[in-house]
Formats: C-alpha cells, structure tokens, sequence
C-alpha cells in the first residue's frame, strides 16, 4: 500500500507536518479533494484527466514528481491514452475576470436630444429677432418641420444585438473547475475553480470554447440561458459565430496549458 500514489502523498504531507487545510490555501485545490487523493476515493474527484492534474499540482507542491505520480495513476486506472495533455491546476490564485458591459446611448434617444438642441436655438433666434426694436412686426417662430429637418437621420447601419460578437456569462451551481477561451484563443478564465454561486463574465467575443471539470454551470449567451446536459464528468462546448452552442468531443476541449 505505501507505493499506491495516495499513500506517497498523504506521507509527503505528514512529513512535511502540512494540515489539509494548509495544503488547500497553498494549492487551491478543496480539502475533500485532497482527502480523496490520499485515500483514491477515485470516484468522488471530477473525472480521470482532471484527476490526474490534481494529482500532479498537489505532488509539486508537496515536494515529489507531481508528473510522474500523475502517469502512475493513470497506468493504475488504465482509463486514459498516454501522452495526454492535462489542464493546468495553478496553485497560485487568480481572480477570475469580470468585465461590466459599458453602457451607450441608444442611436434613437441621441436623435431626440439633438433634435431639442436644434429646436430651443431656432427658438432663441426668432424671440431675439422678434424683440428687435426697428422691427413693427413678429418674426415667425420655427416650424417643427425644419427642426426636423436639421436633424440628423435615423443610423439605418447602426449596430444589431450580437453584431461584432456575443456575450458569455457563467455561474456556477456548484464546485466546477472553468477554462473559457475567446476567438483566436485568448484565455478568457484561466483553468478556475469556481464555487458555488461565483459567476464570470459576461465576457465578448466572436465564438468561444468552453471545457468544464462537471456540468454544475449556467451558462448565457446574448441573454438566453441554453439547455446544458447534466453531466458528473468533464464536458465542454464551442459557441459560433452564430451563437449557437454545440457540445465538444474530449479531443476539441481546451485545456488552459
């Protein structure tokens, strides 16, 4: 039992004297995934692939060869193809980003208020003409014909909703590792765990691809949440650039590496 891969980590750790809890700060990797590591509770971590990254983040820290414990672990389960590329668990925090929508005048509500300028001068002139005193009579006010007329057309090109890109937000129904990349493959969030209720986003972009440690994310596009499949394992998905959500095979997924 002392060469099974839990066994070399919960020694590591006790010989170095860290507390669980100690490891998790360190690691950002939860308590009772480190439990579950030491003991190969298999079944109660996210799937073999974000397993195995587990194990690799939490045996470097611990002093060991994390990549090598990682290819014993997947030569004990015999459940994933050699060579494989693992997501990077970074156990130095990042913050996820959160980026706020900037607000813009509607093209109509600028017409208007352009249009009231146009009319309160013209309105000006013809009192300032009508009070002149070499003048017997009232000069005509402004018809509203020609403030209409000075003011500027309807943008008939102005920018439809999802022009230029479209917005992705998550949350998160519960713990769930994230790796979001934008177009051309921009990381968006960068291999994250977020927790229960932690949202990200909304983020912009052309298209986007998605891979998630469990299915426990709602995910909104242009302000529609889409039907996801509920799933316990690693899943991901790509956004077009129509917005439409398809899922991803395992090969497609990004890895934030």
């Amino acid at each position: 039992m002392g060469d099974a891969v839990g066994s070399k980590l919960r020694e590591a750790r006790t010989r170095r004297r860290f507390s669980l809890r100690e490891a998790e700060a360190a690691t950002k990797i939860r308590v009772r995934y480190l439990r579950a590591l030491e003991n190969e509770e298999w079944e109660q971590l996210p799937g073999d692939t974000y397993t195995r990254a587990f194990i690799r983040t939490y045996g470097s820290f611990l002093g060991l060869d994390g990549d090598r414990l990682a290819e014993e672990q997947r030569r004990q389960r015999g459940s994933a193809r050699p060579g494989e590329r693992l997501p990077r668990v970074d156990p130095r925090p990042r913050r996820v980003q959160r980026r706020r929508a900037r607000r813009r005048l509607p093209s109509q509500l600028v017409a208007v208020l352009v249009s009231a300028l146009v009319v309160g001068a013209l309105l000006a002139i013809g009192l300032s003409t009508g009070g002149d005193s070499g003048d017997t009579g009232s000069a005509p006010g402004p018809r509203v014909s020609d403030a209409q007329a000075l003011a500027p057309a309807p943008d008939r090109h102005r920018q439809r909703p999802g022009h230029g890109g479209h917005s992705l937000a998550l949350e998160a129904t519960g713990e769930v590792w994230v790796c979001l990349l934008g177009r051309g493959g921009s990381a968006l969030v960068d291999g994250s765990i977020l927790a229960p209720g932690e949202t990200a986003g909304p983020f912009r972009s052309g298209s986007f691809t998605l891979a998630l440690g469990n299915g426990a994310v709602t995910m909104t596009v242009d302000g529609k949440q889409p039907n996801l499949p509920e799933s316990a394992s690693p899943i991901g998905f790509a956004i077009g650039p129509r917005g439409a959500v398809r899922e991803l095979p395992e090969g497609e997924r990004p890895t934030c590496t």
